[in-house]
């Protein structure tokens, strides 16, 4: 166990010092505060933290978790070397502020046979004089604000990650679509539900039929039960094949309607080698035959947009078998697989 460094919170006039242990550590010390305190958290059902479970085993850096004493003796002068021996007796004196889920998910994957005890958590302590200051910082921690949903959460991933005039292709925002519209922009809402729907591995991330609060969380079940696979590519492949296909005026206008471009983004998932390695023309191909099939659906019969999704989706997900199709042994097929 090792602390590196300390701080001053001035809101709770509090001393918080950054450390590590091991796994080992963890488990021993740290766990056994999970139920200590009345105030945390009931423990959630832990299928939501199976896709964590399997991270650890597979080397992940666990988020860092948040320690708490009701402390006078230490302040802004003590020294490190002490708070790190001060840690090191009173320990079964903290409790576990941010991080109880954590902690105990690392407690059950700890029986895994490929577990590494020996690999680093990393942590904060707040020392703070007065219990209900914790509590305050608890709730800023927890629930002071509203949790962010999947789509914040992939809205603020990918205003930091992708550099979409790198990658290729023209993203406008809403507000700048309202001031002036690119002609060959794409809507960056419609790129943002389409690398959610990638991540769920399903075009079906949005239902006016559900309330939004319930629809985030089948989105968060979808997105922890699809099981990661190294052959699976990445969303900026997404990105990188339609920089490439739209070049032609047919392509990039059937891949900035918001239903094809969900089905396709879900569907290169699983066939990403396969449409990497098409051409624009070979794309406008397909996507006539496509469309041919597409029209032979009565109209009066389907929820179009749904259908689109989910048939653009089907067929990209597919597409080293249906590729070879012409448009009647398409219908054929999505008719078959619809009835089903």
């Amino acid at each position: 166990m090792k602390i590196y460094d300390k701080d001053f919170d001035k809101v709770i006039n509090g001393v918080v010092a950054s450390g590590s242990l091991t796994y080992r550590e963890a488990i021993e010390k740290l766990t056994p505060l999970i139920s200590k305190t009345e105030f945390q958290r009931k423990l959630q059902d832990k299928k939501f933290y199976a896709k964590l479970e399997r991270d650890i085993v597979d080397g992940c850096v666990m988020p860092p978790i948040t320690l708490a004493f009701v402390e006078k003796s230490i302040d802004i002068n003590t020294e490190i070397d002490k708070i790190e021996s001060y840690f090191q007796k009173e320990f079964d004196k903290s409790f576990v502020l941010d991080g109880i889920q954590r902690l105990n998910t690392l407690l059950r994957v700890s029986k895994n046979e490929k577990f590494d005890f020996e690999k680093k958590l990393y942590f904060n302590i707040i020392f703070s004089d007065k219990v209900d200051k914790l509590l305050y910082r608890m709730i800023t921690l927890n629930n002071g604000q509203k949790p962010m949903t999947p789509r914040h959460q992939v809205e603020m991933l990918m205003a930091n990650v992708f550099d979409f005039d790198k990658l290729g292709i023209e993203v406008q925002t809403e507000k700048e679509r309202a001031d002036k519209i690119k002609i060959n922009s794409f809507n960056k809402a419609d790129i943002e539900q389409a690398y959610l729907a990638y991540m769920a591995n399903s075009p079906m991330v949005d239902n006016k039929k559900i309330i939004q609060d319930k629809m985030d969380e089948l989105i968060v079940n979808k997105i922890i039960s699809t099981e990661p696979n190294d052959d699976s590519g990445n969303f900026e492949d997404v990105i990188k094949a339609i920089a490439k296909l739209q070049v032609k005026q047919t392509n990039l206008k059937w891949l900035k309607q918001a239903n094809n471009l969900v089905g396709f983004a879900v569907g290169m998932k699983t066939s990403h080698t396969e449409i990497m390695k098409l051409t624009p023309d070979d794309f406008e191909k397909s996507l006539e035959i496509f469309e041919k099939s597409f029209s032979d659906f009565n109209p009066s019969k389907i929820k179009l947009g749904k259908m689109r999704r989910e048939l653009s989706f089907e067929y990209f997900k597919n597409y080293s078998k249906l590729k070879d199709y012409d448009s009647y042994d398409l219908l054929e097929y999505f008719s078959d697989i619809t009835n089903d």
